[in-house]
């Protein structure tokens, strides 16, 4: 408490010049104390973070360097168990766990729950679309929702400095598998596990707060920076790493439901997935949208390099990011002159037109990219008003805008060719004439064929590269975060005292 009391201020100095990182660690370590790890970690990611821009922290150093194995696992354990704590407190205000299927949740799908209420059979609440109960008063829900992420989410911030700096921690995170008890047949959720699945919750509300956006992007650096080492990257696409990942699906659209044990690396995509539809707003988070793409582009680059194929809802995939296209073209006097939004519009066409020209490389099969195509022609006259209303052209060394275009016109050209030579089906219209049109299998035959003469030009040079984390052009946003923690600390360490 005194270090978060004195976190602006000279006294802090004094933890600076005396080393408490051998104590903490021993508290950590301690079997007598280790299940009380959680404040001593929460504390050095505090002093870890004064002044680090500043001085050489003495602590910042300290988790580079460290090589206990032991302590590592523990402090990872701790990681996972606040993880899954904090996430309780989205649960509890609203269960988003897809029911079970049952004659009445069947029913209400198929908007047939009348019957149920008619013949009294069902007295709770009507589950909404994806078969979960909804609280009646929203508003309290709003605010509930607001409040979060609780305090102990300030053990972000050292977990965040030590994923950064220490490659041996960052592996162990993403690798510690617990052992399940012979006594017990209940799965023991991994650390890593928990930690993404809070990621998806708070990163689904990031916009409710300041403070929500700020722990949002603050693990979202983590899980950038995790992604961008290679060795990870083949970890987190192995089989041997395959856990159950819980995430958010407290508000529509919903990413289709996942159960059993999935690779890891696909969670993050959906985290990143979710995360790009649930916060739009005129005044966009540019900073958050640019690490949820950021993050999506560097996974899509590893898969094609790798040649690695994984099932993954991809349709789903091209529907958010053509979706986040249509919002930009529709919105555009409200986000072109935001700081920021050059480089994101970059990198959401680089990310389509890498997998257009990669796709072959890592999806499973032909029909994921057929879909591909598919909406990028239906997609055509938006691309054209896209790419004008943000002045695309003229920064074509930075995207491949051309590309998008050309793709499209040219299977469009296709598609009215095939439909006047009359290979398309008759459809009457209003006014009694037959007219000829091509139904959705035909135009999927079209893209197939068109193939054979489709030549993708006009490709950015290093198309799936990117550039690599750099902590210096975070620095106002790690202060504003470390502010936060702080707050939170104190505010924590108050509440244990009462």
């Amino acid at each position: 408490m005194t270090a978060c009391g004195a976190f602006n201020t000279g006294l802090l100095s004094y933890f600076m010049h005396r080393d408490l990182f051998p104590a903490l660690m021993k508290f950590i370590n301690d079997p007598v104390t280790a299940s009380m790890s959680f404040e001593p970690f929460v504390l050095l990611g505090v002093l870890a973070n004064y002044n680090k821009f500043e001085i050489q922290n003495s602590y910042q150093l300290r988790l580079a360097d460290f090589v206990n194995e032991t302590s590592i696992r523990q402090i990872v354990y701790t990681i996972g168990a606040a993880s899954a704590r904090c996430r309780e407190d989205y649960i509890a205000v609203q269960d988003d766990a897809p029911e079970g299927w049952s004659f009445g949740s069947v029913l209400s799908l198929m908007g047939l729950g009348g019957i149920l209420a008619a013949t009294g059979l069902s007295k709770s609440r009507p589950p909404s679309s994806n078969g979960q109960k909804v609280d009646p008063d929203v508003d309290a829900v709003k605010q509930s929702f607001a409040q979060l992420p609780g305090l102990r989410a300030a053990i972000l911030l050292g977990t965040y400095d030590f994923v950064n700096t220490n490659k041996l921690f960052a592996f162990t995170f993403i690798s510690s598998r617990p052992t399940s008890s012979s006594e017990s047949s209940q799965k023991i959720e991994p650390p890593f596990a928990a930690y993404i699945s809070l990621t998806s919750y708070i990163t689904h509300h990031a916009h409710r707060t300041t403070r929500s956006s700020l722990y949002a992007r603050l693990n979202l650096l983590v899980l950038r920076a995790l992604v961008e080492d290679n060795t990870i990257c083949k970890r987190l696409a192995h089989d041997d790493l395959k856990s159950e990942v819980r995430l958010c699906r407290h508000r529509q659209p919903y990413l289709p439901t996942t159960r059993g044990d999935r690779h890891l690396i696909l969670a993050i995509m959906d985290v990143a997935l979710d995360g790009v539809n649930h916060n739009l707003r005129k005044k966009l988070d540019v900073e958050l949208y640019s690490l949820l793409l950021g993050i999506l582009l560097r996974i899509i680059s590893f898969l094609s390099k790798t040649r690695t194929r994984l099932p993954y809802h991809w349709t789903e995939l091209w529907r958010s990011l053509v979706s986040l296209i249509r919002f930009f073209a529709s919105y555009a006097s409200d986000l072109k002159d935001l700081p920021g939004i050059p480089p994101l519009l970059d990198t959401l066409v680089n990310t389509i037109a890498l997998s257009l020209s990669t796709g072959d490389a890592f999806l499973p099969s032909a029909t994921e990219y057929d879909d591909l195509f598919y909406k990028l022609v239906e997609t055509g006259d938006v691309l054209v008003k896209f790419r004008e209303l943000y002045n695309l052209s003229e920064r074509k060394d930075s995207n491949s805008i051309g590309t998008l275009v050309s793709v499209s016109e040219h299977y469009y050209r296709l598609i009215e060719e095939n439909r006047k030579s009359g290979t398309g089906s008759r459809k009457w219209t209003t006014a009694g004439v037959s007219s000829g049109f091509l139904g959705p299998e035909q135009v999927a035959e079209v893209i197939k064929n068109g193939y054979e003469t489709l030549a993708i030009g006009g490709l950015k040079e290093g198309l799936g590269d990117w550039e690599r984390y750099r902590e210096a052009t975070e620095k106002v946003f790690l202060k504003k975060v470390g502010r936060v923690v702080v707050a939170d600390a104190r505010e924590l360490v108050e509440e244990t005292l009462l």
